[in-house]
């Protein structure tokens, strides 16, 4: 069953019990890393928009939350924050509840009123971030789940297995990885994403073909996905979220902006820090 992003944001749905049969495994799992990374891989199963990732280092563990659709400045922070809120609910489920992140990173300017924030999140919240997330202690990752029972654990894995694998295949989501890299150096080409990938453009083309996706549909919705996030930053001038973009200049990202989003990076930014933020269902 496909869930909408309101949906997955309800107060309810910030339950692993209330996730339907997937929530029933991953509390099975028996630490909080395998946990998160079942969720992860069949999040699919819930919205195909809905994308998470792990990502470690030095000690820490990023959680990074986003939602590949197209939407309007205050409805879009909204979800986010939401999202944040059900992933810090799940990993506090998992852990204790007591457990706190090292620190929660959200796109949004912080609200007049920090209050409900800070009672959902804690009172480590980074503002302004290019990413929405969550940092953890790897250790928090290794911790053992308390919900888990071991000995229901086989039978959870039986109905794992039933469960439908995602259907995108890695190719499209490492492009995806490598146009992000690229943009800023105003290389992003498909030439340059093939080398990267150490193939010609003719495979590249061709496998992409399989997943429906072409090079320019991914630049696409990777531009679509950063503009997003750098226009409402504050503190970013336009013309250096165009050079962040690929764009040679602020008129042409300027057009192409209007023409995605129906709206002016000028007007989507001023509507953004008119915008109400909402947490309050993540309870």
């Amino acid at each position: 069953m496909k869930l909408s992003a309101t949906a997955i944001c309800s107060s309810s749905i910030g339950r692993l019990s209330n996730l339907g049969p997937l929530g029933l495994v991953a509390r099975e799992e028996p630490d909080v890393r395998s946990a998160l990374d079942l969720l992860i891989q069949y999040l699919h199963l819930y919205n195909e928009a809905l994308r998470a990732r792990i990502t470690e280092a030095n000690g820490l563990a990023t959680l990074t939350v986003d939602l590949e659709l197209d939407m309007a400045p205050g409805r879009r922070r909204q979800v986010m924050g939401l999202l944040v809120g059900v992933c810090h609910r799940i990993i506090r489920s998992l852990i204790a509840s007591d457990w706190s992140p090292v620190s929660v990173s959200l796109t949004h300017s912080a609200p007049a009123d920090p209050t409900t924030h800070h009672r959902v999140l804690g009172p480590a919240i980074a503002y302004d971030q290019d990413y929405a997330g969550i940092v953890l202690y790897t250790a928090d990752l290794n911790a053992r789940n308390t919900l888990a029972d071991p000995l229901l654990r086989a039978y959870a894995r039986q109905f794992l297995l039933s469960l439908p694998a995602h259907r995108e295949s890695p190719l499209p989501q490492h492009v995806r990885g490598i146009i992000e890299a690229l943009l800023p150096t105003g290389r992003c080409t498909i030439e340059q994403v093939a080398r990267t990938l150490d193939a010609d453009v003719r495979t590249v083309q061709r496998h992409l073909a399989r997943t429906g996706d072409t090079y320019s549909s991914l630049l696409g919705a990777v531009r679509a996905d950063l503009a997003q996030r750098y226009v409402t930053r504050l503190d970013r001038p336009l013309t250096e979220v165009a050079e962040l973009l690929g764009f040679s200049a602020l008129g042409t990202f300027s057009r192409w902006f209007h023409t995605r989003f129906g709206s002016s990076p000028t007007a989507w930014r001023a509507a953004t820090r008119t915008a109400p933020v909402g947490l309050t269902t993540a309870r």
